[in-house]
Protein backbone atom coordinates (compact mmCIF):
# COMPACT_ATOMS: atom_id res chain seq x y z
CA UNK A 1 0.00 0.00 0.00
CA UNK A 2 1.45 3.25 -0.99
CA UNK A 3 1.74 6.26 1.82
CA UNK A 4 2.55 8.44 -0.41
CA UNK A 5 0.44 11.76 0.35
CA UNK A 6 0.51 11.30 3.76
CA UNK A 7 4.54 11.45 3.37
CA UNK A 8 4.26 14.29 1.34
CA UNK A 9 2.09 15.83 4.16
CA UNK A 10 4.70 15.32 7.17
CA UNK A 11 7.18 16.95 4.96
CA UNK A 12 5.65 19.47 3.01
CA UNK A 13 3.06 20.72 5.66
CA UNK A 14 4.62 19.64 8.99
CA UNK A 15 7.85 20.05 8.05
CA UNK A 16 9.56 16.38 9.58
CA UNK A 17 12.88 15.92 8.98
CA UNK A 18 13.31 12.63 6.25
CA UNK A 19 14.53 10.14 8.89
CA UNK A 20 11.14 10.65 11.02
CA UNK A 21 9.17 10.34 7.84
CA UNK A 22 10.89 7.13 6.58
CA UNK A 23 10.62 6.01 10.53
CA UNK A 24 6.57 6.61 10.51
CA UNK A 25 6.68 4.93 6.93
CA UNK A 26 8.38 1.71 7.87
CA UNK A 27 5.82 1.69 11.65
CA UNK A 28 2.85 1.66 8.97
CA UNK A 29 4.46 -0.75 6.61
CA UNK A 30 5.03 -2.97 9.43
CA UNK A 31 0.88 -2.67 10.75
CA UNK A 32 0.18 -2.74 7.27
CA UNK A 33 1.56 -6.64 6.88
CA UNK A 34 0.31 -7.71 10.06
CA UNK A 35 -3.55 -6.50 9.05
CA UNK A 36 -3.20 -8.28 6.15
CA UNK A 37 -1.98 -11.20 7.89
CA UNK A 38 -4.23 -11.73 10.75
CA UNK A 39 -7.35 -10.30 9.05
CA UNK A 40 -7.79 -10.96 5.70
CA UNK A 41 -10.73 -8.77 5.22
CA UNK A 42 -9.01 -5.60 7.05
CA UNK A 43 -6.85 -3.06 5.51
CA UNK A 44 -4.89 -0.13 7.07
CA UNK A 45 -7.68 2.27 6.88
CA UNK A 46 -10.57 0.00 8.20
CA UNK A 47 -9.86 -1.18 11.69
CA UNK A 48 -11.29 -0.58 14.87
CA UNK A 49 -9.20 -0.39 18.35
CA UNK A 50 -9.57 -4.37 19.04
CA UNK A 51 -7.54 -4.90 16.16
CA UNK A 52 -5.20 -2.41 16.98
CA UNK A 53 -4.82 -3.85 20.53
CA UNK A 54 -4.15 -7.07 19.45
CA UNK A 55 -1.02 -5.78 17.40
CA UNK A 56 0.66 -3.69 20.52
CA UNK A 57 -0.14 -6.79 22.09
CA UNK A 58 2.07 -8.62 20.16
CA UNK A 59 4.89 -5.74 20.12
CA UNK A 60 4.84 -6.43 23.93
CA UNK A 61 5.30 -10.02 23.67
CA UNK A 62 8.19 -9.71 21.67
CA UNK A 63 10.17 -7.77 24.00
CA UNK A 64 10.24 -4.40 22.25
CA UNK A 65 10.49 -1.53 24.72
CA UNK A 66 7.38 0.55 25.62
CA UNK A 67 8.53 3.51 24.72
CA UNK A 68 9.51 2.24 21.09
CA UNK A 69 5.71 0.94 21.48
CA UNK A 70 4.26 3.95 21.92
CA UNK A 71 6.11 5.73 18.94
CA UNK A 72 5.41 3.27 16.64
CA UNK A 73 1.22 3.73 18.04
CA UNK A 74 1.83 7.74 17.94
CA UNK A 75 2.79 7.10 14.35
CA UNK A 76 -0.59 5.53 13.62
CA UNK A 77 -2.36 8.12 15.05
CA UNK A 78 -0.33 10.81 13.29
CA UNK A 79 -2.02 8.50 9.89
CA UNK A 80 -5.12 8.13 11.13
CA UNK A 81 -5.54 12.06 11.90
CA UNK A 82 -4.29 12.67 8.75
CA UNK A 83 -7.10 10.73 7.11
CA UNK A 84 -9.67 13.01 9.12
CA UNK A 85 -8.26 15.71 8.01
CA UNK A 86 -8.55 15.10 4.30
CA UNK A 87 -12.16 12.82 5.36
CA UNK A 88 -11.12 9.19 3.92
CA UNK A 89 -12.63 8.50 7.55
CA UNK A 90 -14.90 9.76 9.54
CA UNK A 91 -13.75 8.48 13.16
CA UNK A 92 -10.02 7.94 14.74
CA UNK A 93 -9.84 4.13 16.05
CA UNK A 94 -6.83 5.64 18.63
CA UNK A 95 -9.01 8.87 19.48
CA UNK A 96 -9.02 6.83 23.51
CA UNK A 97 -5.80 4.81 22.95
CA UNK A 98 -4.04 5.70 26.07
CA UNK A 99 0.13 5.54 26.05
CA UNK A 100 1.87 2.72 28.04
CA UNK A 101 3.24 3.90 30.73
CA UNK A 102 7.43 4.03 29.97
CA UNK A 103 9.72 3.53 33.43
CA UNK A 104 12.36 7.10 33.75
CA UNK A 105 15.35 5.89 33.49
CA UNK A 106 17.67 8.70 34.77
CA UNK A 107 20.80 8.84 32.11
CA UNK A 108 24.03 9.33 33.81
CA UNK A 109 26.30 11.58 32.46
CA UNK A 110 30.28 11.20 31.92
CA UNK A 111 31.85 13.07 34.75
CA UNK A 112 34.89 15.60 33.65
CA UNK A 113 37.40 13.54 34.64
CA UNK A 114 36.18 10.97 32.08
CA UNK A 115 35.79 13.60 29.69
CA UNK A 116 38.94 14.65 30.71
CA UNK A 117 41.04 11.59 30.29
CA UNK A 118 39.37 10.91 26.84
CA UNK A 119 40.44 14.51 25.57
CA UNK A 120 43.50 14.81 27.38
CA UNK A 121 45.28 11.74 28.12
CA UNK A 122 44.44 9.18 25.42
CA UNK A 123 46.44 9.73 22.33
CA UNK A 124 44.53 9.44 19.31
CA UNK A 125 47.44 10.07 16.49
CA UNK A 126 47.39 11.96 13.77
CA UNK A 127 46.10 9.96 11.04
CA UNK A 128 42.76 10.89 9.06
CA UNK A 129 39.96 8.73 11.66
CA UNK A 130 41.97 9.31 14.47
CA UNK A 131 41.74 13.16 14.02
CA UNK A 132 38.44 12.85 12.85
CA UNK A 133 37.37 10.69 15.50
CA UNK A 134 38.58 13.23 17.84
CA UNK A 135 36.98 16.20 16.49
CA UNK A 136 33.52 14.23 16.85
CA UNK A 137 33.90 14.04 20.55
CA UNK A 138 34.84 17.51 20.97
CA UNK A 139 31.72 18.68 18.70
CA UNK A 140 29.26 16.40 20.75
CA UNK A 141 31.15 17.59 24.40
CA UNK A 142 31.54 21.32 22.94
CA UNK A 143 28.28 21.35 21.74
CA UNK A 144 25.72 19.22 22.85
CA UNK A 145 24.29 18.35 19.24
CA UNK A 146 22.46 15.04 18.41
CA UNK A 147 24.24 12.36 17.12
CA UNK A 148 21.99 12.75 13.70
CA UNK A 149 22.69 16.50 13.73
CA UNK A 150 26.22 15.85 13.59
CA UNK A 151 25.98 13.28 10.89
CA UNK A 152 24.44 15.80 8.71
CA UNK A 153 26.86 18.57 8.99
CA UNK A 154 28.21 20.10 5.73
CA UNK A 155 31.14 21.68 5.17
CA UNK A 156 29.76 25.38 5.09
CA UNK A 157 27.80 24.92 8.58
CA UNK A 158 30.89 25.71 10.16
CA UNK A 159 31.94 29.78 10.48
CA UNK A 160 35.43 30.20 10.89
CA UNK A 161 35.14 33.95 11.23
CA UNK A 162 32.57 33.95 14.10
CA UNK A 163 33.83 30.57 15.13
CA UNK A 164 30.03 29.39 15.31
CA UNK A 165 28.49 26.20 13.91
CA UNK A 166 25.11 25.97 12.15
CA UNK A 167 23.39 23.23 13.28
CA UNK A 168 19.95 21.66 11.87
CA UNK A 169 17.93 20.32 14.09
CA UNK A 170 14.65 18.51 14.56
CA UNK A 171 11.65 19.64 12.37
CA UNK A 172 14.53 21.57 10.28
CA UNK A 173 14.88 24.24 13.08
CA UNK A 174 18.46 25.67 12.57
CA UNK A 175 20.55 27.73 15.39
CA UNK A 176 23.83 28.87 15.95
CA UNK A 177 26.07 27.33 18.62
CA UNK A 178 29.52 28.42 19.28
CA UNK A 179 33.11 26.61 18.97
CA UNK A 180 35.65 26.75 21.16
CA UNK A 181 39.00 27.60 20.16
CA UNK A 182 40.12 24.25 20.61
CA UNK A 183 37.72 22.39 18.51
CA UNK A 184 38.10 24.83 15.79
CA UNK A 185 42.40 23.86 16.04
CA UNK A 186 41.12 20.12 15.64
CA UNK A 187 38.85 21.81 12.90
CA UNK A 188 41.51 23.02 11.04
CA UNK A 189 43.73 19.73 11.36
CA UNK A 190 41.17 17.25 10.47
CA UNK A 191 39.93 19.66 7.41
CA UNK A 192 43.49 19.24 5.81
CA UNK A 193 44.04 15.46 6.45
CA UNK A 194 40.02 15.38 5.12
CA UNK A 195 41.72 17.37 1.47
CA UNK A 196 44.29 14.37 1.21
CA UNK A 197 42.05 11.99 0.93
CA UNK A 198 42.36 10.07 -2.36
CA UNK A 199 38.88 9.76 -3.51
CA UNK A 200 36.12 12.14 -1.72
CA UNK A 201 32.86 11.10 -2.74
CA UNK A 202 31.17 13.95 -1.11
CA UNK A 203 31.92 17.11 -1.35
CA UNK A 204 29.61 18.84 0.67
CA UNK A 205 29.86 16.95 4.20
CA UNK A 206 32.00 17.83 7.10
CA UNK A 207 32.44 14.22 7.95
CA UNK A 208 33.60 11.54 5.58
CA UNK A 209 34.70 7.80 6.15
CA UNK A 210 38.26 7.07 4.53
CA UNK A 211 36.23 6.48 1.43
CA UNK A 212 35.26 9.51 1.49
CA UNK A 213 31.92 9.18 1.85
CA UNK A 214 29.50 10.42 4.29
CA UNK A 215 29.84 9.20 7.80
CA UNK A 216 26.91 7.27 9.07
CA UNK A 217 25.14 7.01 12.59
CA UNK A 218 25.99 3.80 13.69
CA UNK A 219 29.73 4.61 13.04
CA UNK A 220 29.61 7.50 15.39
CA UNK A 221 28.26 5.23 18.34
CA UNK A 222 31.15 2.80 17.93
CA UNK A 223 33.39 5.62 18.02
CA UNK A 224 31.90 7.16 21.26
CA UNK A 225 31.37 3.77 22.57
CA UNK A 226 35.24 2.28 21.63
CA UNK A 227 36.70 5.40 23.47
CA UNK A 228 34.83 5.71 26.20
CA UNK A 229 35.34 2.03 27.04
CA UNK A 230 38.68 2.69 27.78
CA UNK A 231 37.64 5.43 30.44
CA UNK A 232 34.51 4.46 32.04
CA UNK A 233 33.17 1.91 33.69
CA UNK A 234 29.38 3.15 33.14
CA UNK A 235 26.83 0.73 31.29
CA UNK A 236 25.95 3.32 28.51
CA UNK A 237 28.81 4.85 26.53
CA UNK A 238 26.54 6.86 23.57
CA UNK A 239 26.27 10.11 21.48
CA UNK A 240 23.18 11.06 23.69
CA UNK A 241 25.42 10.61 26.96
CA UNK A 242 28.53 13.11 25.73
CA UNK A 243 25.01 15.55 24.97
CA UNK A 244 23.65 14.78 28.70
CA UNK A 245 27.09 15.53 29.60
CA UNK A 246 27.52 18.64 28.17
CA UNK A 247 24.72 19.91 29.14
CA UNK A 248 24.94 18.58 33.16
CA UNK A 249 28.44 20.20 33.28
CA UNK A 250 27.47 23.12 32.22
CA UNK A 251 24.29 23.44 34.22
CA UNK A 252 26.79 22.59 37.17
CA UNK A 253 29.08 25.49 36.35
CA UNK A 254 25.86 28.30 36.54
CA UNK A 255 24.63 28.48 33.29
CA UNK A 256 21.09 29.05 32.79
CA UNK A 257 18.43 26.39 32.42
CA UNK A 258 17.22 28.57 29.17
CA UNK A 259 21.05 29.32 27.97
CA UNK A 260 21.29 25.48 27.72
CA UNK A 261 17.89 24.78 26.22
CA UNK A 262 19.01 27.36 23.18
CA UNK A 263 22.29 25.42 22.70
CA UNK A 264 20.55 22.13 23.04
CA UNK A 265 18.01 23.25 20.35
CA UNK A 266 14.95 22.31 22.55
CA UNK A 267 11.61 23.64 21.33
CA UNK A 268 10.83 24.18 25.66
CA UNK A 269 12.43 24.19 29.12
CA UNK A 270 10.54 20.80 29.93
CA UNK A 271 12.86 18.96 27.69
CA UNK A 272 16.01 20.92 29.18
CA UNK A 273 14.55 20.17 32.96
CA UNK A 274 15.52 16.18 32.62
CA UNK A 275 19.32 17.08 32.42
CA UNK A 276 18.90 19.19 36.24
CA UNK A 277 18.78 16.02 38.10
CA UNK A 278 22.42 15.46 38.44
CA UNK A 279 22.65 19.37 39.08
CA UNK A 280 20.79 19.16 41.95
CA UNK A 281 22.39 16.40 43.39
CA UNK A 282 26.07 18.56 42.88
CA UNK A 283 23.87 21.40 44.63
CA UNK A 284 22.87 19.31 47.32
CA UNK A 285 26.48 18.28 47.71
CA UNK A 286 27.72 21.90 48.01
CA UNK A 287 24.91 23.10 50.08
CA UNK A 288 25.51 20.69 52.76
CA UNK A 289 29.81 21.27 53.11
CA UNK A 290 28.97 24.99 52.92
CA UNK A 291 26.25 25.59 54.73
CA UNK A 292 26.51 26.21 58.78
CA UNK A 293 23.99 24.47 59.80
CA UNK A 294 24.58 21.33 58.00
CA UNK A 295 26.75 20.11 60.78
CA UNK A 296 24.19 19.99 63.69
Amino acid sequence: MSFQSFTDYLLLEKNYSALTVKAYQNDLEDFSEFINTEYETASINKVNYSQIRSWIVLLVESGLANRSINRKVSALNTYYKFLLKVGDISLNPLAKHKALKISKKIQVPFSETEIEMVLDDLNFGEDFESVRNKLIIELFYSTGIRRIELVDLKLISIDFDNKTLKVLGKRNKERIVPLLKSVMQTTNKYLILRSELDNILDDESLFLTKKGVKIYETLVYRIINDYFSLASSKVKKSPHILRHSFATHLLNQGASLNAVKELLGHSSLAATQVYTHNSIAELKKVHINAHPRSKK
